[in-house]
């Protein structure tokens, strides 16, 4: 029966051209983030919403509009963005921008990072991180520059171009984002030489801007000891480092969390996952990084069917643009780096992330189509 139910994927897999846990596994999750999203919120949802599943439904709304966002990312031919791919990155860009105009972008916690469009608000970082995915990975593989000369001609100025706009808002977290992405594109393109050394002198660049700002300081204080000051700079580690020492094995179960009654902020955007430690406890939140694992398992196996040089590239590329933020988000709730405040993929409350995390699934999709009929 086993080996029967193995040949019947494969080929089902063969057929469609797209490994269904591609997109089974983010609907999952998006499903779990919006139900601990109803668990999250219910009670500030009802003062400030008049519901307690206000916030909730929104986030269900948006992953409607995602996954409409997938299935018009998945039937745009790769040709497009090959031709394009430029285009693309300078609307980004642009979007960008405009956050940094009075007036046009919307200021929030000191920092210029969304845009509005009439109740709506969108943070353009979203669509840049796309955007460098698809341009760098076409670019990379029709220059036919190796060494030093790609890497600075090609590489660095997509890079520096990109993090600029963010620099100004500031945004260190889409910051770190976008350098991530564009260093292991370069990777799989041209090598890890030039990376590991512009890497080294990067961290120091961003040590230094640490240190420029005094929000900044007070983060990476609070991440090396948050009880120096565990009711100022600290207090949000430290009720993170709580949760998950309430949820212990099982959790305290669904909807029963102390931490989100006002002690956790942002329980449901950057600590969701501190939440769902202490909600659902070590088997949960082991349930979500296993399901992380598994897609990217599965997303490598799509990266080895690709012969394409572009395809293997764009593969690549989205695959990191999707996990590069899972790792900064729980780096910094598990006290392993300092929060930067990136959600969680597919799973903390926000619908410019959940969109473009679906557009970026649907791309992927895209790719192992035309993969299938090479």
């Amino acid at each position: 029966m086993r080996s029967e139910g193995v040949m019947i994927r494969e080929n089902e897999v063969r057929r469609t051209g797209v490994d269904p846990l591609l997109w089974i596994i983010p609907l999952l999750l998006s499903f779990f983030g919006i139900m601990m999203i109803f668990s999250l919120t219910s009670h500030t949802s009802l003062e400030e919403y008049g519901s307690p599943f206000a916030l909730g439904l929104k986030q269900l709304q948006w992953l409607f509009v995602g996954l409409g966002g997938m299935l018009f990312m998945y039937m745009i031919p790769l040709a497009f963005w090959r031709k394009y791919s430029g285009v693309l990155w300078l609307f980004a860009l642009v979007l960008l921008i405009l956050t940094l105009i009075p007036g046009i972008g919307i200021k929030a916690g000191g920092a210029r990072r969304w845009l509005g469009f009439g109740g709506l608000r969108f943070q353009p970082i979203e669509m840049l991180s796309l955007a460098v995915a698809v341009h760098l990975s076409r670019l990379l593989n029709t220059s036919e520059k190796r060494g030093l000369s790609a890497f600075f001609t090609v590489t660095s100025p997509v890079l520096f171009i990109s993090v600029l706009p963010l620099l100004f808002q500031p945004n260190m977290g889409g910051t770190i984002l976008i350098f991530g992405l564009v260093m292991a594109i370069h990777v799989n393109c041209r090598g890890w030489g030039w990376p590991i050394l512009f890497g080294g002198a990067g961290f120091s660049v961003f040590f230094m801007l640490i240190l420029k700002e005094g929000y900044r300081l007070r983060r990476y204080i609070a991440f090396l000891d948050p009880w120096e000051q565990p009711m100022d700079s600290g207090f949000q580690v430290i009720q993170g480092l709580v949760a998950f020492s309430n949820g212990g094995l099982f959790g305290v179960g669904i909807g029963k969390g102390l931490q989100k009654l006002n002690y956790l902020p942002a329980a449901h955007t950057d600590y969701i996952f501190a939440t769902i430690g202490e909600e659902f406890g070590f088997i949960g939140t082991f349930a979500v990084l296993f399901f992380f694992l598994l897609w990217a398992v599965r997303a490598c196996a799509a990266y080895k069917d690709a012969s394409d040089p572009f395809l293997s590239t764009l593969v690549w590329a989205v695959s990191v643009s999707v996990l590069i933020p899972m790792f900064i988000n729980l780096g910094g709730v598990l006290k392993l780096i300092p929060l930067t405040g990136i959600p969680l993929p597919f799973i903390s409350y926000g619908g410019s992330s959940l969109l473009f995390m679906w557009a970026k699934i649907g791309l992927l999709m895209r790719v192992c189509r035309e993969v299938s009929l090479q």
